[in-house]
């Protein structure tokens, strides 16, 4: 019976999505300079496999990048779904302070709740759930195809903050120190 009223609301909500022009990346005119991600779990604007969504394990996926461009002292990474039905994208995750040598996070290299730095480096930010941590695709039954894209940044400089910041702040504290972004888009939807 939830099922059946929660497919019933996202056929209802299927045309409200704010789009990949919402997203961080796309708002953004900056190069891509060469930076690349990619993951061996799905291609780009292929199927994002259940393993790393809610109705799996919740693991976050592996991603591997290269390219990062001479002059890059940190990466963020960055996890919005572009089709949400509310009118900005959703955060699934913020990651900063990426050091510039690190080549990838390997599968469950995010966890649902992180507040410690990573040991491989990283810090986290706050998702749209105000948690620092991964959120794994759940998009609403019967709203369709989701695109979740994972944004990459490659900047001149190392953010620092009091507390795990959200999407807004990071993207504020790279300002004009962006050197080159890039993004990876994976599908998944719930019929």
């Amino acid at each position: 019976m939830a099922n059946e009223w929660a497919r019933k609301v996202g056929q209802m909500l299927r045309q409200v999505r704010p789009g990949l022009g919402a997203l961080a990346s796309s708002r953004l005119d900056i190069p891509r300079n060469g930076l690349v991600i990619t993951s061996p779990a799905f291609e780009d604007g292929g199927t994002i496999p259940d393993r790393y969504t809610q109705d799996g394990e919740a693991l976050f996926p592996p991603l591997e990048w290269f390219g990062v461009p001479e002059g890059t002292r940190s990466l963020a990474l960055i996890i919005e779904d572009a089709d949400a039905p509310f009118p900005r994208p959703l955060v699934h995750a913020v990651l900063h302070s990426i050091p510039p040598t690190l080549s990838g996070i390997q599968e469950g290299g995010l966890g649902l709740r992180q507040v410690r730095v990573s040991p491989l480096g990283f810090k986290v930010g706050r998702n749209s759930v105000a948690r620092p941590g991964w959120m794994a695709p759940s998009p609403i039954p019967g709203h369709g195809p989701h695109r979740y894209a994972f944004q990459l940044f490659a900047a001149d400089m190392v953010p620092s903050f009091a507390s795990p910041p959200g999407r807004g702040q990071v993207l504020r504290a790279l300002k004009g120190s962006i050197l080159a972004a890039t993004r990876l888009v994976g599908i998944y939807q719930r019929l």
